[in-house]
């Protein structure tokens, strides 16, 4: 069954009229709803628009430009959805497909003479 992604929350970070961070939220859902195999998961992310490197340098994550101007679609470029989906899929396969099981206690169990 596919994996469902919603971005649910974005909260911007402004100076001077454009937007400098994003705090984002993805809900990751797998199942049924309702059903044994359903699993959710929120994914959260704070990602500036530049970064600075230990040694100095810097990366641009995004072009800090006005909220309105801002679509979902690069709202969620933004979220680490690679890293996430396989963070998913393992908790998915953990929780679900193969769960742990606890060992059981023989209360009855006699012992040998």
């Amino acid at each position: 069954m596919a994996i469902k992604k919603t971005l649910t929350r974005a909260i911007p970070s402004s100076t001077g009229g454009k937007v400098v961070s994003w705090n984002l939220t993805m809900k990751y859902e797998q199942g049924t709803e309702g059903k044994d195999d359903y699993y959710t998961n929120d994914k959260r992310a704070s990602v500036d628009a530049v970064d600075t490197n230990p040694d100095g340098s810097t990366t641009t994550n995004f072009t800090a430009k006005a909220e309105k101007d801002w679509t979902k679609k690069e709202l969620e470029d933004l979220c680490p959805t690679a890293k996430w989906d396989d963070i998913f899929a393992s908790q998915y396969d953990s929780v679900i497909t193969n769960p742990t099981t606890s060992p059981v206690a023989n209360n009855e169990f006699a012992i040998p003479s």
